[in-house]
Parts: C-alpha cells; structure tokens; sequence
C-alpha cells in the first residue's frame, strides 16, 4: 500500500512538474502587418531613395490613420492570437514611439569616412519593434448579392531573416455580415490553431539551434596597412574571427561565405536566442562581444559596429 501512495506521489510530482515546464515554455514576439500587396492595392505606399535607388515601401501610418477596417482587422487577428497565448506588439504604438523618440536617427554616419547607412521606414519599424516574427495579413471582399466572404492570406516571417515560416489562406463562407473584422474572424478560425502551430515549431527551433542572422567584416581604407590577413603572433586576423565565431556561435553553426584580404562575410550565422543571465541577443549585441574581443589585448583592433535590419550587423575595422 505504502508503494502505490509512494507511485501516486511520484506521478504527480512529475505531472505538476510537466505543467511547470509548459507554462514556463516561451513564445516568439509577434508583430501583425498588412501585406505590401494590401497597401499597394489601397494606395498605401511611399517612394524612399538611398543611394540614388528609389523603392516603394508600406506607408503604415497613412493606412492606420485612414483604413478603420485595417486597424479593426489587425486589432481581431491580435485577439485570436493573443488568446492561443502569443504575446503581441502593436504596430500602431511602435509607430507613435517612432515619432515620439527625440533620438531617433536618420542615418548613421562614419566619422572617417563619411559613409552613410540609411534605413527605410519599414526598417525603423520592424527595428523598434524587435518583434521574433511578423505576420503579414492580406484580404479581399467576395460580393455575391446581399452575401459577402473574405478571401485571405496570413503569412509568418522570421523578422530576422525575413523567410516565411508559417502560411494560412482560405476563404470563409458566404454571410449576411457586414463588418469586414467578423468576415475574416469566422474565415481564418478554422486554420488560426495550425498557423500559431507552425510559427511556434519555428520558434521551438530557434531555441535549440539559435537565431540566423549575417554577419559582414569590412576595412576602413585608410592608409594604415591594416586588414583581414595582417597577422598577430603568426595569425591572421581572418582566422582569429574565424575561430571567434566558432567558439560563440549556437552549435558551432556558421558559414564562413567569402574571405579576402578586405571583406569577411559570414553567413547562415546562429546565434543564441538569450544570453547566459537570460537577456535578449540580436544581432547587434553578438557582434558587439566580436567588437569588444578584437579591441582588447592582445589584439588592440578599433572596430565601428553598423546594423543593417534585424539580421545583419557591419562590423567595419581599423578606425572607431
């Protein structure tokens, strides 16, 4: 009798802890969007030019003041979400933080040099925002007589990397309903546990092999001999980040895609999701431990750390 009491315990010590562990489980940041083809179909859209090339990008502020169907179909999508335990960030506040942020930087600018680094609305957006994955959301009204339907596309993106990790799309059935958010609401019921389904896998992945970014080594070309192949103690530098990036990245995981005498780029770069006190790492914070290593002794290296996006950081060396 004493052995099954002692059983049941052990059963539900284990039990109790299993509960623990799940509601302890992460889950990725997420940010809802309209699609680039909802804003370009609605007018929705501003010319930015960089470097002489002019691109069109989303003008989410000028669809969030004008379109209340956006703002009450993003606030759903949210809901459905939030409700399978996704914690959001709301792209109309990370706009209002934009314009309300006094040190927000146009550009950021080499003091040598005088290159420039610019970001795109878009980028300014989804940088603030630092969400894990953004899910972009396109629809379009079905009218057949008095009945209307939906027909809608969600798409997940690593915010990192920009690939599609998760897709839902259908059409709800054909209803008396006029309100656009209720349209869609009964549309993508039927498909919203296996699309938080897949975006979770893919998060549940990052944290056992990290996040993928890219990583680019650059030399300032000014006149001091130094670059990627001048060695120290018989080693070039090429090979001391190398085998930096071997020692710190998630696995051992890296690509190491082209390597020349003034250019290093590292691709497919894994990265942990949290660092050792449990604190966010991005891209930005990994390849600032690669800065602070090549500036201490013994190396002494100055290094100027540019981001470009979430997913990729510049790290450009011989002068600050």
């Amino acid at each position: 009798m004493n052995r099954m009491k002692s059983l049941i315990v052990l059963c539900f010590v284990l039990l109790c802890g299993s509960l623990n562990l799940n509601a302890q489980a992460k889950k990725p940041t997420i940010m809802v969007i309209p699609a680039d083809v909802w804003c370009a179909n609605n007018g929705y859209m501003q010319s930015y030019e960089t470097q002489g090339v002019t691109t069109d990008v989303p003008d989410y502020k000028a669809a969030l003041q004008n379109d209340m169907d956006l703002v009450n179909v993003i606030t759903k999508i949210g809901e459905l979400m939030a409700e399978r335990g996704f914690p959001l960030k709301d792209l109309s506040a990370t706009i209002r933080s934009l314009e309300q942020s006094s040190a927000e930087n146009e550009m950021l600018t080499s003091s040598t040099s005088g290159a420039m680094l610019a970001e795109t609305p878009y980028e300014k957006v989804v940088n603030r925002a630092k969400a894990d994955i953004l899910v972009e959301l396109t629809w379009k009204i079905n009218e057949t007589g008095p009945r209307r339907s939906v027909t809608y596309t969600l798409r997940g993106l690593d915010a990192y990397t920009n690939k599609q990790i998760a897709a839902a799309t259908g059409t709800g059935d054909p209803s008396l309903a006029a309100e656009t958010p209720v349209l869609l609401e009964e549309a993508v019921l039927n498909n919203m546990d296996n699309f938080t389904s897949q975006l979770q896998a893919h998060f549940d992945d990052l944290m056992t092999n990290g996040r993928e970014v890219s990583l680019e080594v650059l030399v300032f070309d000014n006149g001091s001999g130094l670059n990627l192949e001048s060695e120290f103690d018989g080693e070039m530098l090429t090979d001391i980040i190398d085998n930096w990036m071997y020692e710190n990245t998630q696995e051992h995981r890296y690509n190491l895609s082209d390597a020349t005498e003034n250019r290093m780029l590292l691709e497919q770069v894994r990265i942990p999701l949290y660092t050792d006190r449990g604190r966010p790492m991005d891209t930005r914070a990994f390849a600032n431990n690669l800065r602070r290593f090549l500036r201490a002794e013994p190396y002494k290296v100055t290094c100027k750390l540019l981001t470009k996006g979430l997913g990729k950081a510049i790290l450009v060396v011989g002068e600050n």
